[in-house]
């Protein structure tokens, strides 16, 4: 885990419409994040324990420090309560506002390095000089400022919100949208399977909760 510190900053952005109005949140409190994607080791000890009902397929990529992959945002709740109660502290997805701020560490730019996708910043289909079309370990790449890594590419993740086509009347506090298309669920941070657009900071999209896709995950 990585605590990230207490701040503002103005989430969002213009390139879609689902990404705005880009909008100032305030996270009051400073809170701890995974530093990387959850694992394919982490998981299958929550399989073990009898507490993660599902065990995915790796696709021939491996487990270990794989990103579990082909969970659902019902799937990782189940790991995050899991979790909860195999250490007597609090865990659990992280809002679409901590996640986003989280993942800027502090920049504006498109992504947290820079303006554009550039080479060997992130695993996604557009992102280096030939795409690779399946996961890479966690922690591949270089972390932003934070301390996280692949918050571009690799896997897409899960966290708490309910869907909302755009950003009015979204809550300020970083707190999770819990109002609005709750079947669907909000993801972030693209994937392997992806285009970098779909990468950036701001990017946003949703599945329906109990979808098991081979490029999502979670941290």
């Amino acid at each position: 885990m990585v605590v990230v510190p207490s701040g503002e900053f103005e989430m969002g952005g213009k390139d879609t419409p689902f990404e705005g109005p880009p909008h100032k949140v305030t996270i009051a409190k400073p809170f701890a994040i995974e530093r990387r994607e959850t694992s394919f080791a982490e998981w299958d000890a929550c399989v073990a324990d009898g507490k993660c009902k599902y065990r995915p397929d790796d696709h021939g990529w491996g487990r270990g420090d794989q990103p579990v992959i082909a969970v659902s945002w019902e799937d990782a709740k189940a790991f995050v309560g899991w979790l909860t109660q195999k250490t007597g502290r609090s865990y659990r997805l992280p809002s679409e506002a901590e996640w986003e701020y989280a993942a800027r560490a502090g920049t504006t730019s498109t992504f947290w390095w820079g303006k554009d996708v550039g080479k060997s910043n992130a695993n996604c289909d557009n992102c280096g000089d030939a795409p690779l079309h399946r996961t890479m370990r966690t922690g591949s790449y270089r972390p932003n400022g934070f301390g996280l890594y692949d918050t571009s590419g690799n896997v897409y993740e899960w966290v708490e919100d309910c869907w909302n086509d755009n950003y009015k009347q979204a809550p300020k506090d970083g707190s999770a949208w819990t109002s609005g298309q709750c079947r669907q669920r909000v993801i972030r941070g693209g994937s392997f399977a992806n285009k970098s657009s779909t990468a950036t900071s701001a990017a946003r999209f949703r599945y329906d909760l109990d979808v098991r896709y081979f490029a999502n995950g979670f941290r």
